[in-house]
């Protein structure tokens, strides 16, 4: 068992903890905005690589190289999308939404940010948000747990469930300890090392190919998809717009002036990641064969790396899994947590009588349920595969949350009502077309999207106008871009 790989695998799981430990000394005497969002002082480079890494979990270096190893050249169309969603919610959004946070009485989590926005009072946007945070981010949470624990049993032999518990309690101890700076700085060093990884693995793999390998390959491999494929995989990029975890970046910079330079290295940063994670795929398919196994459990990177590179490289590259699962999986618990504390912990359930330490350890303890549920769910054998729980949890964000907020960013004539209802019917339509509709083959995000923007739009149509003071705020913040 004790083996070079799972020696450098202790060693990895023993620097992210201490990291949690250094973060909990350093900023123990922090409030409820030091926790959850670092203070707004996150440099570009920790925010751009902290995006991307909480993004791009264990799916891009499993689920999206073994559906490409799979399903062939159709499935580049979730990587096509996913880029551009990237990138513009990094040159759109992020902008905006950094300065309507600030203006919108300096709101900490995206619940906070669309109730401030409305300058209202009721709590229901609040409430309804942590709801599907809490959700969505258990979901999302369980495929990083469950891709854990394929790799510790891949690798070193370990039951699938002792590695899951495992990788639970590290990423628990440090997000627990440490909250959002410690999650972003964790997201850097594992960032870069997601990176490193997938530039190496696919061009020594592409070494050992024979001349006529590609031959071999059914025609069927490379065509290059149905219309459902396509549409649905442009419509990934959709879940950038809403993420919380991801765009909570956005509002953490210190001046609009990083937020550029974040904006360069975050775009560069998925452009390499997505296309040697294809590459990958690829790759795999051509020097392994089509194997059940490797599909089955989304092994092609692992089985790859394995065969190529002595235990040591291999031990180091395949620590870029525990880094993209771990990446995700801390900044979704920090994100639920941040809800329940600030949106409804706070405000509704100690109207507004809870002290600082109150705050941090109520956020903790959400931490800590949200990660057993998810553990329990990853464990179960039912639970679908990797990529079916990204892309579920993925959908459900990117309807309810996506159109909601840009038109809060976008349009002055946009209403907490029309808020409200974007955001439930979103969400509803998303798990209907999931539970009801998936056998057309279009990605429930789509239609999800699509009706709770027209909710949104209709629903602020109906009700009555923003005052003054709302649209004050809005001129505020779009006043605040120049800063």
């Amino acid at each position: 068992m004790f083996n070079p790989e799972s020696i450098i695998f202790v060693v990895y799981l023993l620097f992210m903890l201490g990291v949690g430990v250094y973060f909990f000394v350093k900023s123990r005497d922090g409030g409820e905005k030091t926790y959850f969002l670092g203070g707004r002082r996150m440099g570009p480079w920790v925010s751009a690589l902290s995006a991307g890494a909480s993004d791009m979990s264990a799916w891009v270096l499993m689920g999206l190289p073994t559906s490409i190893y799979a399903l062939g050249i159709g499935q580049l169309w979730i990587p096509i999308g996913l880029f551009l969603g990237y990138t513009l919610s990094w040159l759109i959004e992020a902008p905006r939404l950094r300065s309507f946070s600030i203006a919108a009485d300096d709101a900490i989590t995206i619940p906070q940010y669309l109730t401030k926005r409305f300058l209202s009072r009721s709590k229901a946007l609040q409430i309804i948000c942590a709801v599907i945070f809490l959700f969505a981010y258990t979901i999302y949470a369980a495929s990083s747990i469950k891709a854990c624990g394929t790799l510790f049993n891949t690798v070193i032999g370990l039951d699938a469930t002792v590695a899951m518990y495992l990788a639970a309690f590290i990423i628990i101890s440090y997000t627990f300890l440490g909250g959002f700076s410690a999650v972003c700085w964790t997201d850097f060093f594992q960032g870069m090392l997601m990176l490193g990884a997938l530039l190496v693995a696919p061009i020594f793999a592409a070494t050992t190919l024979g001349a006529a390998t590609a031959t071999e390959m059914p025609a069927t491999y490379w065509s290059v998809g149905t219309w459902q494929e396509i549409v649905s995989g442009l419509g990934w990029g959709i879940g950038y717009f809403g993420m919380p975890h991801i765009i909570i970046r956005f509002m953490s910079l210190e001046s609009q002036r990083s937020l550029k330079k974040s904006a360069k290295i975050g775009i560069s940063w998925t452009f390499l990641i997505l296309v040697f994670a294809t590459l990958v795929g690829i790759v795999g398919r051509l020097m392994l064969g089509y194997d059940d196994a490797i599909n089955g459990n989304s092994l092609v990177f692992i089985t790859m790396v394995r065969r190529l590179f002595p235990g040591v490289v291999s031990g180091v590259l395949l620590s870029a899994v525990l880094a993209a699962s771990m990446s995700t999986a801390d900044s979704q618990l920090l994100a639920a947590a941040s809800a329940f504390a600030s949106d409804v912990y706070k405000p509704v359930i100690r109207k507004d009588r809870s002290s600082e330490k109150e705050m941090l350890w109520a956020g903790r303890l959400v931490v800590l349920a949200i990660a057993v549920i998810a553990l329990l769910v990853a464990a179960n054998p039912n639970a679908g595969s990797i990529m079916s729980l990204v892309s579920n949890a993925w959908g459900v964000f990117g309807a309810a949350f996506g159109p909601a907020i840009m038109l809060s960013l976008f349009w002055k004539r946009f209403t907490f009502e029309g808020a409200v209802a974007g955001i439930v019917v979103g969400a509803v339509v998303d798990i209907a077309w999931l539970a009801f509709f998936a056998s057309t083959g279009v990605y429930e995000i789509i239609p999800g999207a699509l009706c709770g923007l027209l909710a949104a739009v209709v629903a602020s149509k109906l009700s009555k106008a923003p005052s003054a003071a709302v649209e004050a705020l809005f001129d505020k913040a779009v006043a605040g871009l120049d800063d």
